[in-house]
């Protein structure tokens, strides 16, 4: 709780202040003496004054201001023309504009550095392996196989989805990796829809791990001497030519160990489904295990239980957990379903009926189990410029991609295509943060950089109290031919703090409701 506490501040702390800075350095560059820099809000834990400003460090750390002398349009208290020379309001609608952008632009510039910095010296990225590739994929029909590790796009370098921002609008070949092995094929796409059809197919894959009755695990391997190459099962059941071993192991540090004297071996019919022949021996896919049941849910009130295996919905023999979901959609509200299992190594028949539940607006029949499916990590690689030229237009073209999908994105919550439900606050953030900085600390830079992005973007809208609303009361005065009224700004305030309260309100709503 504690580290997460700290990471989240050793997150936000730089986004706030580099905000905050920003309308610093344009106050002092025209002249606007500046009473307080603040980073964080309410009681302040430390203050000092140099040069007429008190620099402090307030309780609340979800953002900071900087107070400028005077900033109110509306004082009752004549200022003498000394004053006037160092105060807000008594500057030029160009040095205002600057002031109040400066805070949205030096957020832009710090993501603009951060990626620099991580181009320039390296970066741990996903590296881009597909999933499932099915032959409906348009993409499976150009050549592209479950397990292929995309590293290259017309004869250029691959080394993370990154990198798709910067290629031409035509894909007319690309080349994969595939076991030790470089494949090249012809796409002749569309960077759009080849970009589409592609992310796609990029989902997490399962390791290759089968349990039996006795709920014994074993590792599936298409080598007789596993290495580091380690197929998943997705990859295994898509290229399975006849031969498979099944190896005893244990997991260490979150890698999995081989004991190679435990070799058994599976030999069948290539043309026939490699689940199948799984099922038929024996040994069924990991997800079908059930790894915890809700109290109360219809499959504990039907006795199913923790490790139990999912063998057959209606008679019929289950191959993925997804297949069962997908599956309980198809039968009527209220029916009752015939549902089979091995328990305790005997196979038992149950009988559930489906809870229907809401989830994202649909109706939703399930049964109250979690499946015990074990996912491969993705594989973290390192992606580095060719050069340092090459850093400094690759974060130019990363920060601008990112300032055009926050807007995008903002958009399409005005719009409703997107839900409410997806706004995080700070928990949500805090998470996220922490999660990055396990993964590594170049994952947590680029969330960094992503989310001094959208700090910069929102603060920009024109919404009064926000940097936005500012600027767009400069416009309002110009075109007024003098500041608008105190009602008019009031009644604007109102209205921008309200909807501010609203979008916090719903931030916050949503973060404790992902939490229980």
């Amino acid at each position: 709780m504690l580290q997460g506490i700290l990471i989240f501040i050793i997150f936000l702390g730089p986004l706030i202040f580099f905000h905050e800075l920003g309308h610093f350095f344009f106050a002092r560059l025209f002249g606007v003496r500046v009473e307080v820099f603040s980073i964080g809000f309410g009681p302040k834990i430390f203050k000092h004054v140099r040069n007429g400003t008190q620099y402090a460090i307030s309780i609340i750390p979800l953002g900071g201001y900087v107070k400028m002398f005077g900033d109110d349009p509306f004082a009752e208290t004549p200022l003498t023309d000394e004053e006037k020379k160092v105060a807000f309001n008594h500057k030029s609608k160009i040095a205002r504009f600057w002031i109040v952008f400066g805070g949205p632009l030096a957020n832009l510039i710090l993501a603009y550095f951060l990626y620099v910095g991580l181009l320039a010296g390296g970066e741990k990225v996903p590296e881009t392996k597909v999933g499932l590739v099915t032959e409906k994929s348009v993409l499976y029909q150009k050549g592209l196989r479950t397990g292929d590790i995309l590293i290259g796009i017309n004869d250029e370098k691959i080394l993370s989805f990154d990198d798709f921002n910067i290629k031409g609008s035509k894909i007319e070949k690309i080349t994969v990796k595939r076991a030790d092995q470089k494949v090249e094929m012809p796409v002749d796409m569309g960077l759009e829809p080849f970009i589409e059809a592609f992310v796609g197919l990029v989902s997490v894959v399962k390791q290759p791990i089968v349990t039996n009755a006795k709920g014994e695990r074993f590792y599936i391997s298409l080598s007789q001497k596993p290495t580091d190459f380690t197929p998943s099962f997705e990859e295994i059941s898509s290229v399975f030519s006849g031969t498979a071993y099944l190896y005893n192991y244990k997991q260490v540090d979150d890698k999995i160990v081989i004991d190679s004297a435990s070799e058994s071996l599976i030999s069948a019919d290539p043309t026939r489904n490699f689940l199948d022949i799984l099922i038929g021996l024996g040994f069924y896919p990991l997800d079908l295990t059930v790894k915890n049941v809700v109290m109360s849910s219809p499959a504990d009130k039907a006795g199913i239980k923790k490790d139990d295996v999912l063998l057959k919905l209606e008679g019929v023999s289950l191959r993925s957990f997804e297949e069962l979901r997908v599956t309980l959609q198809k039968f009527e509200d209220g029916k009752a379903v015939n549902i089979t299992i091995i328990s305790d190594g005997k196979e038992v028949a149950k009988q559930i009926i489906p809870e229907v539940k809401e989830i994202d607006k649909k109706k939703t029949k399930i049964i109250g189990i979690e499946s015990g499916v074990e996912y491969i990590p993705p594989k973290l690689i390192i992606s580095k410029a060719d050069s340092f030229g090459a850093a400094l237009t690759g974060a130019f073209t990363r920060t601008w991609d990112g300032v055009i999908k926050t807007f995008n994105g903002y958009k399409k919550l005005i719009t409703r295509e997107v839900s409410l439900n997806n706004i995080g606050g700070p928990l949500a953030i805090g998470k996220v943060a922490s999660d990055s900085f396990n993964i590594s600390l170049s994952m947590f830079f680029r969330l960094m950089a992503i989310i001094s992005i959208n700090l910069g973007v929102i603060n920009l809208f024109p919404i009064p109290v926000l940097d936005g609303g500012h600027i767009m009361f400069l416009l309002f005065e110009t075109i007024n031919g003098g500041p608008l009224s105190r009602r008019k700004i009031e009644i604007a305030q109102r209205v921008g703090v309200s909807l501010l309260f609203f979008l916090i309100f719903i931030a916050l709503f949503n973060d404790i409701t992902r939490l229980f």
